[in-house]
């Protein structure tokens, strides 16, 4: 799942679980930036943000490196941070209220309603924040049953894993002129995050790109170097704008690893090693932050095309970033199997529980009576792997 659940800290604190991070220009506000984070996947009706974090986005301008298949990051950064007071109740009523706070980069705080649909507006910023559907889509059993199979185990029609559960969102949309300045863009780079609040800071989580921690770096199979180390959890800890050195070598032998294994899956390698015997892709993906061009006009599918455009050489034709109906599993897939132009790799689920609008929040209604996950996921593991069902 997109980042759902990535690694075993996070199962402990569901409130700072971040599940989702999108970036893209706003739809109906040419010139904005929309950004999305995704937070305590599976929610419950009565979920409420956890007054003992700060939630965090974090923008800097980034370029296309002139001499590699990389990016190039500024040292200006901006910074949106939420945080939420204790739940407290409106008098005559049960039903708790929930008051959150952004702060941006100069400095300004605004504060808002959790939950409440009217969006609040301040110069340069429209914010919501509340439970939302979760828009993300995928055939977890098909993902499980190609790590166990070692081909791709993808079938028509298969079912998405989060059908009808529902997260925390906020949703910001931001005139970057505005709240950043004049020089932060047009190409930018975004990540969300989870952090403590008060005292020093810790990171407990955070996303860029989808699917990076639970996909590609998910596996220890494959990795002879770091064959009993759950990696996920350093990697939350890390900066994505700067990597620690101290950890970046176990990071790449896990990415040189399961980026190669992926390549193995259809028996045709598209991507061979280069001269030091890393995975072409190991460098890029490890730099784990979306990209976004302001100055392209909102695509619902641009994720990692910016990317690939890099690889290939080329101008990208699209915002890059990515929206929330973008299909990003068959994105990845036909990426780290297919490669750049390679044929379209699908794992049977094309949309989510209802599709994301194209108006602010964007995300749909949450769903009052969401399934138990552990009941979904209990039902998920014990499905035989494609081709091994036995006979009723």
């Amino acid at each position: 799942m997109a980042d759902h659940f990535s690694g075993p800290r996070i199962l402990f604190d569901p409130a700072s679980d971040v599940a989702d991070v999108f970036a893209f220009p706003s739809p109906d506000r040419p010139g904005c930036l929309a950004l999305i984070l995704d937070v305590f996947p599976a929610a419950a009706p009565t979920a409420l943000f956890s007054d003992a974090i700060t939630y965090r986005f974090r923008v800097r301008p980034v370029d296309r490196a002139a001499e590699r298949a990389a990016f190039t990051v500024g040292e200006t950064e901006y910074g949106l941070d939420f945080t939420f007071a204790a739940p407290g109740q409106i008098p005559g009523s049960d039903e708790p209220v929930q008051i959150g706070t952004c702060t941006t980069p100069s400095g300004e705080q605004i504060l808002f309603q959790v939950g409440d649909e009217r969006p609040t507006e301040a110069e340069g910023l429209r914010i919501f924040a509340g439970p939302r559907l979760d828009p993300f889509f995928i055939d977890l059993a098909g993902v499980l049953a190609a790590d166990a199979t070692q081909k791709l185990a993808f079938r028509p029609g298969a079912d998405n894993v989060l059908e009808g559960m529902n997260v925390l969102s906020i949703v910001v949309e931001v005139d970057p002129d505005v709240v950043f300045g004049l020089d932060c863009g047009p190409l930018l780079g975004v990540v969300g995050e989870t952090v403590t609040s008060g005292g020093r800071p810790v990171r407990l989580e955070r996303m860029g790109r989808p699917e990076i921690k639970n996909v590609v770096l998910a596996s220890k199979s494959h990795d002879p170097v770091n064959s009993d180390l759950e990696i996920r959890d350093l990697y939350n800890e890390e900066d994505a704008f700067a990597v620690r050195p101290d950890y970046a070598g176990a990071y790449r032998a896990r990415f040189d690893a399961n980026l190669a294994f992926f390549d193995r899956l259809d028996g045709d390698r598209v991507w061979p090693p280069d001269d030091r015997g890393g995975h072409p892709l190991t460098e890029l993906l490890l730099a784990d932050f979306l990209v976004v061009d302001l100055s392209q006009p909102f695509s619902e599918d641009g994720c990692f095309e910016i990317e690939t455009a890099l690889l290939a050489g080329r101008p990208h034709t699209t915002c890059g970033g990515r929206a929330p109906n973008d299909d990003i599993v068959d994105t990845l897939y036909t990426l780290l199997v297919n490669g750049v132009d390679g044929p379209r790799i699908s794992d049977g689920v094309d949309h989510a529980t209802r599709p994301a609008t194209h108006e602010f929040p964007y995300l749909a209604a949450p769903n009052p009576t969401p399934p138990d996950l552990m009941t979904v996921m209990t039902a998920l593991l014990a499905q035989p792997e494609p081709g091994k069902e036995t006979a009723a």
